[in-house]
């Protein structure tokens, strides 16, 4: 062994221990909601993989996976750390004889932004095989898919981490949640508070706990420019930013891929189309469809865009105006998609927009910030109306940023719900 190959062995078992140091030492935050499911997903063989935007808190919930449900039976590596910046397929085998020989023999392994490393499914499909467990975690979607698709088919169950929900953000502000059953008008006033403040900051942990730093811009800058125009060779990062731009400015607004364009000068609908998907795989937004039984139809209607943290709106974004109803009907979303990807926006057959349809629980629903104006309460009303006429027995819903009631229209009921109590309810 050569002088230079000694030197990384002894550097990749500095940076081992560092990492395995400074994992259980990690302050593991607020317990995540999705924790207490993956009690079930941990105990199997196969392999968990967490995918979800850059520091959206994979670290800290492979931490509390590892806590409660690990023990001390775990090696951790990060894959982030720039001193692995050149770790190859190759390196694995001398990656597990180091971690042996520093901390025993043990039968997970935790690999933190996994997707860092070329054929990294080779490694992790040759050791599964002989009844390890692995939890991996990654931040861009595609790339995931495409390596467990391969060759680890049929092996892997994927676990999506979304920015603080409402309720966490409301235990990581330490408030205490009350029963929603019986709110008091002061209870009300608080939840409204606080939910206001959770649409204009988000849900991003770091963003949260060091409000005098720009992580949103940073975190932003590091998705644009090392996550998509690094990984996919871009030769024009400034149509990709001016593009990202444009979107995460006009967040929950109705967008025709043709117009964009134009709009930007894109040169064609394909790079449009392509640049969107590398935004979209690397978590920064999602794509609504329009309802439609012909699949053609779907893709040639007009798109919806929702950001994955509405705090990264209001500190990248530009907006002439603050448009809570924008930010309301992008948290609503959010709560939505935490739940289920089969989410449309639909227009009724006289051309009126409902905001959501969810067709396997078949719920409308509408967001709206107020209800007071009669023009604005006819508008929201007639389209759900029209929607339920088409669908047939379908939950109506109408979340508003703090009025409540039940309304009842052409022997149809409709739900109006304030947004922190839809939230914590849903």
């Amino acid at each position: 062994m050569t002088s230079n190959q000694q030197l990384t062995k002894e550097v990749l078992s500095s940076v081992l221990k560092e990492q395995h140091e400074a994992f259980l030492a990690k302050d593991i935050g607020v317990e995540r909601e999705l924790l207490s499911s993956l009690g079930d997903i941990v105990k199997t063989p196969q392999i968990m993989v967490v995918t979800g935007l850059r520091r959206v808190g994979k670290s800290t919930l492979l931490a509390q996976v590892a806590k409660r449900y690990l023990k001390d039976d775990f090696y951790f590596v990060n894959f982030e750390d720039e001193r692995l910046l050149n770790f190859q397929v190759q390196d694995f085998d001398k990656l597990h004889e180091i971690l042996m020989s520093l901390f025993g023999e043990k039968k997970t392994f935790l690999f933190d932004e996994i997707q860092n490393i070329p054929e990294w499914e080779r490694f992790v499909r040759r050791l599964h095989d002989q009844g390890y467990k692995f939890i991996v975690t990654g931040s861009n979607a595609s790339l995931l898919s495409q390596e467990l698709g391969t060759r680890l088919t049929g092996r892997s169950i994927r676990v999506e981490l979304f920015p603080f929900s409402f309720r966490e953000f409301l235990r990581f502000r330490e408030v205490e949640i009350p029963s929603l059953k019986v709110l008091t008008t002061k209870q009300r006033g608080q939840l409204l508070r606080h939910v206001n403040e959770y649409i204009v900051l988000g849900g991003i942990p770091d963003a949260l706990k060091y409000p005098e730093l720009e992580i949103h811009k940073t975190l932003y800058d590091d998705v644009l420019y090392r996550d998509i125009a690094t990984r996919y060779k871009l030769d024009n990062v400034k149509s990709l930013k001016e593009l990202s731009f444009y979107l995460i400015s006009n967040i929950s607004s109705a967008l025709s891929f043709n117009k964009l364009k134009e709009l930007l000068k894109l040169g064609s609908v394909n790079t449009v189309s392509s640049y969107i998907e590398y935004l979209e795989n690397s978590w920064l937004f999602f794509v609504v469809n329009k309802y439609a039984y012909s699949v053609k139809e779907q893709q040639i209607a007009a798109k919806k865009l929702y950001c994955i943290d509405t705090g990264l709106t209001q500190s990248v974004g530009f907006s002439f105006s603050k448009n809570k109803g924008k930010l309301i009907e992008n948290a609503v979303y959010l709560q939505l998609r935490r739940k289920t990807k089969d989410i449309y926006y639909y227009k009724t057959n006289k051309d009126h927009e409902v905001d959501f349809f969810l067709p396997k629980d078949t719920v409308l629903l509408q967001v709206v910030q107020h209800l007071g104006d009669e023009n604005t309460k006819e508008r929201e009303v007639r389209a759900l109306v029209e929607a339920a006429v088409e669908q047939k027995k379908a939950k109506l819903v109408i979340v508003t940023e703090s009025e409540k009631m039940i309304h009842q229209q052409d022997g149809l009921t409709l739900q109006v719900i304030p947004l922190y109590e839809w939230l914590l309810e849903n």
